[in-house]
């Protein structure tokens, strides 16, 4: 394992159904992140759109993206509606994009338009990532399912409403103290579709012990990180 690993989780601003353009705002949050994983919220790439179509990873579009994690060295985990269909989530790196999580524990009418998918991990640096969207990080059997894959950290893109800020902290204090792992939380802001006309943002990043030692604002293109060594060495909004 690498003994240092810089996370960052990023609010983009957002347009409903426009990948392309949303696209372009992951490679600028990418590129300001300056950060060997960047986290991105719930379908950050079309929306909070039920309706959206599936994203392949193959897609030309994501191609802005696939260019700044090339400049950078970023593994960027984006949020997309994906083939299954999922809800789901896309490592893309300098070579592409690969579907690598499918949200658990869909909410209401989620269940009309996709597929549950299965705990996962994904590896970077020899640092285990597990991975999770919105409702999963409300269900501690999920994080449990999860830490039993053996991970490192628990990352996680959602989207909340204005009045929902204070779930972030509630429930990574809860993944850290239950599993001992530092928790990063990217949060959608900025109004998008399903009835979230007004979002929390405010992505977090917190440590094992349960300290937020990273936060963004509630404005969409915002962007925090933190670096770690095995616990927390800096910290930095941007």
């Amino acid at each position: 394992m690498e003994q240092r690993l810089t996370i960052a989780v990023a609010q983009p601003r957002c347009a409903a159904h426009d990948v392309r353009a949303n696209a372009e705002a992951h490679a600028e949050a990418v590129r300001a992140a300056g950060a060997r994983v960047v986290v991105f919220p719930e379908m950050s790439l079309t929306g909070y759109e039920l309706d959206a179509v599936p994203v392949a990873p193959d897609d030309d579009r994501l191609a802005p993206i696939v260019a700044a994690c090339a400049e950078a060295g970023t593994v960027a985990l984006v949020g997309a509606p994906v083939p299954g269909p999922c809800i789901g989530m896309l490592a893309v790196d300098g070579e592409g994009a690969r579907a690598v999580y499918g949200k658990v524990y869909l909410h209401g009418s989620e269940a009309v338009h996709f597929v549950p998918g299965e705990p996962a991990v994904i590896e970077v640096d020899g640092w285990r990532l597990g991975l999770a969207i919105c409702r999963d990080t409300g269900i501690p059997e999920h994080a449990a399912r999860t830490a039993a894959l053996g991970i490192d950290g628990y990352v996680a893109g959602v989207v909340h409403t204005d009045r929902e800020a204070g779930l972030h902290g509630e429930r990574a204090r809860r993944v850290a103290a239950d599993h001992g792992v530092w928790v990063a939380t990217a949060a959608f802001a900025g109004p998008t579709g399903g009835g979230f006309d007004r979002t929390s943002g405010r992505s977090g990043i917190w440590s094992s012990g349960g300290e937020l030692i990273a936060e963004a604002g509630a404005a969409p293109d915002d962007v925090a990180r933190a670096v770690f060594d095995g616990r927390p060495q800096s910290a930095e909004r941007r």
